[in-house]
């Protein structure tokens, strides 16, 4: 309880010491102490400034607890291990619904807010194929394409993850709220913002880099020159990420932005089979069909045909953890041994001799 009183504490510095608190309990400084030396170096009333940002994060804590938002800590087994690599990851993520989505095999989908019609489309479609054949959506919850990804990977029984700019308990936009519940079924709704935060312009590119460094990539659908997505797209290349963009329109200029990144070298996405080529996971797909599976794979044993699992009952049986399970249950899915069925579960699926 001390570590996370004193990291919700770090998370409440100013945002310019994160990637500092970051660098110190990366060479394993216990968390105290990175608050104690940060806040030392930089205010004459220390003492009673730490006494200050600890009373606030008990605060947020209570607050946290009162709505069952759990905190996932950085020195937390179940912190996604992607994110811990990159150079700045938050000291705490806030969550509601699942954490253990936060460890799948994982894409980012992004793009304009005033998305046209063509582009929800797109992003509907991308999320949707890549949420079917067990790919984690990623995005920001934002209006346009953001929403577009979630929904899409929804309808699909698929997992997304929505990154916030507020405390996971104030939603925004308004009108996103009985999206974010959804997102609770079947994912995860995460902020490194204390619950209780409001959402601030300034937050917002923050969370880009969460968005990305839970990605493997990026996709970008539609965005002008001046998008936040192309904060997200330059996040994702600071922390050796897939870049990707979709063409549009070169009439409206409503996607330079998107088209600048192809001309610097970002991969065209014309279908979801082009994103998981650039991931390696379409290669994949020939060796696994190669190999013949058995009923001696520990996912595989757990499965009867005819009768539906869900994530959690896999994961029980199997012994797995579901940074494993997932991508494996992937691999299974292309290979054809096994179907995903409505409401994100799975099937055994016993080929004829």
């Amino acid at each position: 309880m001390s570590d996370l009183l004193d990291l919700a504490a770090i998370s409440l510095l100013p945002t310019r010491l994160w990637r500092l608190a970051a660098d110190g309990m990366r060479g394993r400084e216990p968390p105290s102490c990175v608050l104690a030396r940060l806040v030392a170096a930089r205010w004459p009333d220390a003492a009673s400034r730490v006494a200050t940002l600890r009373a606030k994060a008990a605060a947020a804590i209570a607050r946290a607890h009162a709505a069952a938002i759990v905190s996932v800590a950085w020195n937390d087994p179940a912190y996604p291990e992607v994110l811990r690599t990159i150079v700045d990851p938050p000291a705490l993520l806030w969550t509601r619904g699942s954490s253990a989505s936060l460890n799948g095999v994982a894409v980012a989908i992004v793009g304009s807010r005033a998305a046209s019609p063509y582009a929800l489309s797109v992003a509907e479609q991308l999320a949707g194929d890549l949420a079917a054949r067990g790919v984690v959506i990623v995005s920001g919850l934002a209006r346009g394409v953001d929403s577009a990804a979630h929904r899409g990977a929804l309808a699909a029984g698929g997992i997304t993850v929505a990154v916030l700019g507020s405390g996971v308990d104030v939603i925004y936009p308004r009108e996103h709220a009985s999206l974010a519940a959804a997102i609770d079924e079947r994912g995860a709704v995460v902020s490194e913002l204390v619950p209780g935060t409001p959402p601030t312009p300034f937050f917002f590119p923050l969370r880009n880099r969460i968005i990305s460094g839970l990605s493997r990539a990026v996709v970008v659908v539609e965005a002008n020159e001046r998008s936040g997505s192309l904060i997200t797209a330059r996040c994702a290349l600071d922390q050796g990420r897939d870049v990707l963009a979709v063409p549009g329109n070169v009439l409206t200029g409503r996607n330079r932005g998107a088209h600048a990144l192809l001309r610097d070298g970002a991969k065209i996405v014309e279908s979801a089979d082009d994103i998981l080529e650039e991931l390696g996971l379409a290669a994949r797909k020939s060796a696994i069909v190669s190999n013949d599976a058995s009923p001696a794979d520990p996912i595989l044993a757990c499965l009867t045909p005819g009768e539906p699992s869900d994530l959690d009952e896999i994961a029980d049986r199997s012994g797995l953890e579901t940074a494993t399970l997932l991508p494996r249950l992937f691999e299974l899915e292309l290979q054809g041994t096994i179907a995903r069925v409505g409401g994100g579960r799975f099937v055994r699926v016993d080929k004829p001799c």
